[in-house]
């Protein structure tokens, strides 16, 4: 052996051994949690976990939650669309929910519940749309009184029962439905009037509200309610 060859084994072995790379921290990955992948930061996981519970993320009652749905809108969207979902969003009228993406033939699953309407639930829904629409075009906030939806829902009776007690209680759970889906949102300081989510224009067209106008206007007139909506009424009773 030559003196090269000694001299380059002996600094070999005068060397320490490399010391091991430390492990990454959440801090150093951005992550926040251990075993976190994920790439968004907090707040727009807290937007898209709200989107998700529903119904809706509303810039008035979430202010947080729908700042940073503006702020991330594109990676949120993207996301939803992991999942055949599809964000819907109304800037102006600061309400933005989530529902199926219309997929056309291809086989998704259903991610969303869904449940159907009663015959009530239905001419509430409507009553409340049309409501906002006439709001809109004085430049006001929606406002209702609960005495004026049950006054309205009143003209339905007939189509539906003859029990008025009966039908008083489907018309006040059409409405503990509606404020427990964030469609009515009960003003500060009183307990008998509400406002109507912006979300009713997104999930109802003008030309749904004409349509379903006609339908319920006929029944107004005496024409009996479908039995499908008495049946679906029955059942909410149960």
């Amino acid at each position: 052996m030559n003196w090269s060859e000694t001299e380059i084994e002996n600094e070999g072995e005068g060397q320490a051994a490399p010391a091991p790379a430390a492990p990454a921290t959440n801090k150093d990955t951005g992550a926040l949690f251990l075993g976190d992948t994920g790439r968004l930061p907090a707040e727009a996981r807290r937007a898209l976990c709200q989107l998700l519970a529903g119904p809706s993320v509303d810039a008035q009652r979430q202010p947080t939650q729908w700042t940073a749905l503006l702020r991330h809108e594109d990676a949120v969207r993207s996301l939803l669309c992991e999942l055949f979902l599809e964000l819907v969003l109304d800037r102006d009228g600061g309400i933005a929910f989530t529902r199926q993406a219309d997929t056309a033939e291809l086989d998704s699953p259903t991610l969303l519940r869904s449940a159907p309407l009663t015959f009530i639930e239905s001419v509430l829904l409507l009553h409340l749309r049309q409501q906002l629409a006439e709001a809109d075009t004085r430049g006001e906030r929606a406002v209702v009184e609960e005495l004026e939806l049950v006054e309205a829902m009143s003209i339905y009776q007939k189509n539906v029962s003859t029990d008025q007690a009966g039908y008083g209680k489907r018309v006040a759970a059409a409405i503990a439905k509606m404020r427990e889906n964030q469609l009515l949102s009960k003003l500060r300081g009183s307990e008998d009037r509400y406002e109507i989510s912006p979300a009713l224009k997104l999930l109802f067209s003008a030309e749904d509200v004409q349509a379903l106008g006609e339908a319920y206007r006929q029944l107004r007139e005496g024409e009996p309610a479908p039995a499908e909506a008495e049946a679906a009424g029955e059942d909410a009773d149960e």
